[in-house]
């Protein structure tokens, strides 16, 4: 099976916060090629969307985004990001607002919890992990002062 494309090379040796709205724009395109492009080259690296199993592999992960993004692309914005960047690793603790149409075709809105990952290569920065779990709304918007930011985990 051949490679997925490369992300440009600017896109590759940017930052993770970079990286992580390049990963929601492919999302939000529902463009599987943007997607695999900003991952880890490695048959190691790992993929949870909420309620499913462990997808290993960038096969099993490309795949997994070919079936989603079936009917049509998703409607995902992120809400709120906790990062904790080292010189070489990042992780990202996020909240995600996902639109989800129901059976009479209304949207609904949907809270997701995701932890992404990211790793500074030779190539620059690249995703190793995207995992997700339902989630409920944050207690207070993005950004708000009063008291304490919700736990994700």
């Amino acid at each position: 099976m051949p490679r997925p494309p490369k992300a440009p090379m600017a896109a590759l040796q940017s930052s993770p916060d970079e990286i992580e709205a390049e990963f929601y724009e492919a999302l939000q395109a529902g463009d599987v090629e943007r997607v695999m492009a900003l991952w880890v080259d490695d048959e190691l690296v790992r993929c949870i969307h909420p309620g499913g199993p462990v997808l290993v592999g960038a096969s099993a992960i490309r795949a997994s985004y070919e079936a989603l993004f079936a009917s049509g692309p998703l409607a995902v914005q992120l809400a709120e990001v906790r990062r904790l960047n080292t010189e070489r690793l990042a992780l990202h603790q996020v909240h995600e607002r996902l639109l989800v149409p129901n059976a009479e075709g209304h949207l609904q809105l949907h809270w997701v919890l995701a932890t992404n990952a990211y790793m500074q290569t030779s190539n620059g920065w690249r995703l190793v992990l995207h995992h997700a779990s339902h989630g409920h709304a944050p207690q207070s918007p993005p950004g708000h002062a009063e008291g304490t930011s919700p736990v994700l985990h």
